[in-house]
């Protein structure tokens, strides 16, 4: 499909927006976010720019049923990625969101135009109103066929389904679902009880206090970052209940000298910093996103070495052994999904093999930078076994000074040498966490 874009910055709307980033993300130029970022002055009002999230994000996690349905619903689908990003965005209004039938049509139909593409009106008016008239016969032949019934690419669907033939179901469903946002409390200088009772104050529904995770809440009435009570100071950090785990499983103390091999974006390490005294050096490649972690930890009054490097490289150490090493490898994000639906169509399966490639790379490196008795947590956002317990077995297996360390936990499930945690989990991400001592 050929790549059309718009030059008329004057008209903007959310939908015209939203459709702009999904095209965007459709013919693989950028994420969500960044699709956002590019377009962050084109609204000036907070509920408009939510509103064209809520089209963008939703028509992208619901790409694969959505096209499907534009196929039964079209004999000839548009070539034109800006025409097939309205027309599937207004087939999400239609299809999941509280929008009036007729404004969702006619609003698309207006999109089209303002878009600078007035020949396609009819094509998109013809197309939807189709839909509103077929809407329960469109659904139910879509539900025949797995990947668009649950919204995902073939080659990922098969391989969760091999990966977990008792739990695909679950997994995929729990992908298409709204992520919480779960908070970190900074423990040193406010009790999570107390740092719930001050969410409790910003609306109808008190904060929630996760069942497994000590450090993580979550507002139970939905609210803005920067409404958060001490936020700018530091009291609390937006970070998933899973991604809270690791700091605790590597167990730092006082003194220690500290890795973070793949830092961005930060949570991790401010957790660390947060936990214990210690001595820490944050790596990553990214030198935008290392700007970003500084900002953070500037904002919670915390420090530590950062290093523009990547860190499978050698020039960037110093030769002092580190007691703890945290490697938060490249993966793909299979786990967090539901957060970041466009994971569905910017991955591809030869990714994977990539991936596998790097991550063993970084642990080999990394494991050279540890000292005896050290401990190193490998980690992932990955729920694809290749990417996580085959990488780490593999490893243990071939070299004599790795120990498994075995995670007892009420969380997760067994999955080689470590823990994996299923999407969904206690409102949780997917995460994969193995724990390798040093022994020689």
């Amino acid at each position: 499909m050929a790549w059309c874009s718009v030059v008329n910055r004057s008209n903007k709307t959310a939908r015209s927006v939203a459709a702009q980033v999904i095209a965007t993300v459709i013919a693989r130029r950028a994420s969500l976010d960044g699709a956002f970022a590019a377009r962050q002055d084109d609204l000036a009002d907070s509920r408009e720019r939510a509103f064209a999230r809520e089209i963008a994000s939703g028509t992208v996690r619901w790409f694969f049923r959505l096209n499907t349905m534009l196929t039964q619903l079209s004999e000839r689908p548009p070539r034109d990625q800006l025409v097939t990003a309205v027309v599937l965005s207004g087939l999400y209004q239609l299809g999941y969101m509280r929008v009036p039938e007729h404004a969702a049509i006619d609003a698309s139909v207006e999109t089209v135009r303002l878009l600078g593409k007035p020949r396609a009106a009819g094509f998109v008016n013809a197309v939807l109103r189709r839909y509103q008239r077929e809407k329960q016969q469109i659904d139910a032949e879509a539900d025949r066929r797995p990947n668009s019934k649950f919204a995902y690419p073939r080659w990922l669907l098969q391989a969760l389904r091999e990966d977990w033939p008792d739990r695909h179901e679950a997994l995929l469903r729990a992908g298409n679902e709204r992520a919480p946002m779960w908070l970190r409390v900074d423990t040193r200088h406010v009790t999570v009880s107390d740092y719930a009772e001050k969410l409790d104050a910003l609306g109808e529904q008190p904060g929630v206090r996760h069942p497994l995770v000590t450090t993580a809440v979550r507002p139970g009435t939905p609210v803005a970052v920067s409404q958060l009570p001490g936020f700018g100071e530091g009291l609390v950090s937006v970070q998933d209940a899973g991604a809270q785990l690791a700091a605790p499983l590597l167990d730092v103390a006082d003194g220690m000298r500290v890795l973070d091999a793949c830092a961005a974006p930060g949570g991790k390490s401010l957790h660390l910093l947060q936990t214990a005294d210690i001595e820490l050096v944050a790596v990553d490649n990214d030198a935008g996103r290392l700007a970003r972690i500084e900002e953070n930890f500037e904002r919670a009054g915390v420090s530590a070495r950062l290093v523009h490097a990547d860190a499978a490289s050698a020039g960037w150490w110093d030769g002092k052994a580190f007691d703890r090493i945290l490697l938060d490898v490249p993966c793909s994000a299979t786990g967090v999904i539901r957060r970041h639906p466009d994971i569905k169509l910017l991955r591809r399966p030869g990714d994977i093999a990539q991936l596998v490639s790097v991550q063993q790379a970084l642990l080999a490196r990394s494991w050279s930078l540890l000292a005896p008795g050290g401990v190193l947590l490998y980690s992932t956002c990955s729920i694809l076994r290749r990417e996580n317990e085959a990488v780490v077995s593999a490893f243990a297996d071939e070299t004599e000074t790795a120990r498994v360390d075995e995670i007892a936990a009420d969380w997760g499930v067994v999955a080689g040498p470590g823990r994996q945690i299923l999407p969904g989990e206690a409102g949780m991400d997917g995460f994969y966490y193995s724990r390798l001592q040093r022994i020689g």
